[in-house]
């Protein structure tokens, strides 16, 4: 396996050529495929499985609450200002874990935590101290795991800050989305430059070890100048990861996105040139260009991950535990097993009752077969490391990659031709023109694609 430098090239031309909607590739099959026959037998068949494997956990914790809406959103979320919501999910969250932990292997290591939402900072610190006891009295957490949580900058102050340091957490992360004032006000997301730069000052001062910000590109109002200058003031904070999404306008299917009007929506073209010179600026400001919209300092960890060929995606992203099984707690959490994936119910009711009847409180999944593990493999290590040993896949699986293929070597000619990618006997490799396209790569290699609506995707760029 070749790990190739994360430097991209920047062509027009053949963005607009590929700009389609595609699935993300936090997963494959991805998450569109888990399906509603999923039974509670097939969980119960995948944790035994589990205990059998070394492999360490991953954890995922789902805070569903916000306080507003941000008009951006595709997320599940629940917005209310009465947080006395939060009582009675937080205990059918703790009733859920440990329900869950008396069939998990007790010494099973958890290597990473993550709580997400939503707003985790919806919690009060003492449900938060709650909550993670529930987590240590359950599972046994690594002394160096790397432990992550989510916030909202506008409902945090420096004690609260403090104390999520001091209960545990390592590793932080929050939402800037632009700096913009009349941008923040047309997506209903108003924070002050004061407040994002008091926030990280908070935040260094609390000694995380890491620091990630959110950023979106095609918002409404949003020009090439402006969003130069949320950039520049992103590159002023510090932040050790960036995040620069791409604005998924799809009202139809967020309703949310219906106060967003499309006529202040920045054009294609305009969009195509704000990513330009966002991977330029956080390019000429040491930043590396992780993958998909990822940037991080050279001494961050994801930089490390790549650069040894370690780096693995997961249903939050890129991670640096690629031996590491995911399992999800909450309302509509994803869970990540070598062969099987499945997610929580997504309505309140639906969860409780079946945390209620002590159930599995899932609402749908899928039982990964040997081609989807081997069509894994191989669209994770393009998506992470823009490369692929044909050899390394043959030898693994036991097959021969030409042959077994065949159709999608033919498919990738035409991108081969493209510039997109270089086939060689042993490997494919990514060129830096077709790192920006990396999911049009992948998508040759998906075999449920043809068979979905790419409408309800996300587009490429």
């Amino acid at each position: 396996m070749k790990f190739l430098l994360p430097t991209v090239q920047f062509n027009t031309d053949l963005l607009k050529k590929y700009d389609q909607p595609l699935p993300r590739y936090t997963s494959y099959p991805p998450a569109t495929e888990l399906r509603s026959d999923f039974s509670a037998v097939d969980y119960r068949q995948s944790i035994a499985a589990l205990n059998q494997r070394p492999s360490p956990l991953s954890l995922y914790v789902h805070i569903p609450f916000c306080q507003s809406a941000c008009y951006f959103c595709g997320c599940n979320v629940i917005v209310s200002n009465n947080k006395n919501i939060a009582l009675s999910y937080l205990d059918y969250l703790i009733k859920e874990i440990q329900q869950a932990a008396t069939q998990i292997d007790s010494s099973k290591i958890v290597v990473q935590m993550h709580w997400g939402g939503g707003t985790p900072n919806y919690l009060t610190i003492e449900q938060i101290k709650l909550l993670w006891q529930t987590i240590n009295q359950n599972f046994n957490l690594a002394s160096d795991a790397e432990i992550s949580i989510e916030i909202n900058p506008r409902y945090v102050d420096q004690p609260y800050i403090q104390a999520l340091r001091e209960i545990g957490f390592n590793r932080i992360s929050f939402g800037i989305q632009d700096f913009n004032p009349q941008v923040q006000a047309a997506v209903n997301r108003i924070q002050s430059e004061e407040l994002l730069f008091n926030v990280m000052d908070w935040i260094r001062q609390a000694r995380f070890d890491s620091v990630n910000v959110d950023l979106i590109y095609g918002l409404p109002y949003q020009t090439l100048d402006t969003f130069e200058e949320t950039i520049q003031n992103t590159v002023d904070l510090h932040p050790d990861r960036i995040a620069i999404f791409n604005f998924a306008y799809v009202p139809w299917l967020k309703p949310v996105q219906k106060n967003i009007a499309e006529d202040t929506l920045p054009s294609p073209q305009e969009k195509l040139e704000i990513l330009q010179m966002a991977i330029a600026d956080l390019t000429r400001n040491g930043y590396y260009y992780i993958g998909m919209d990822h940037f991080a300092k050279p001494d961050d960890e994801l930089s490390f991950a790549q650069r040894n060929g370690d780096l693995k995606r997961n249903f939050q992203g890129y991670t640096t535990q690629p031996e590491a099984e995911l399992l999800g707690f909450g309302l509509s959490s994803i869970s990540m097993l070598h062969d099987a994936y499945f997610q929580n119910h997504r309505r309140l009711q639906d969860y409780y009752k079946a945390v209620d009847q002590q159930q599995p409180p899932i609402e749908k999944g899928i039982n990964l077969h040997r081609d989807d593990i081997i069509r894994r493999e191989i669209i994770m290590q393009l998506m992470c490391h823009f490369s692929l040993s044909k050899a390394d896949v043959s030898a693994k699986y036991h097959l021969d990659f030409d042959t077994y293929f065949a159709p999608e070597l033919a498919d990738l000619k035409a991108l081969e031709a493209d510039g997109l990618l270089n086939i060689f006997a042993d490997d494919i490799d990514v060129t830096p023109t077709g790192r920006l396209l990396i999911r049009n790569i992948a998508a040759v290699f998906d075999s449920y694609l043809r068979d979905r609506i790419i409408a309800n995707f996300s587009r490429a760029i």
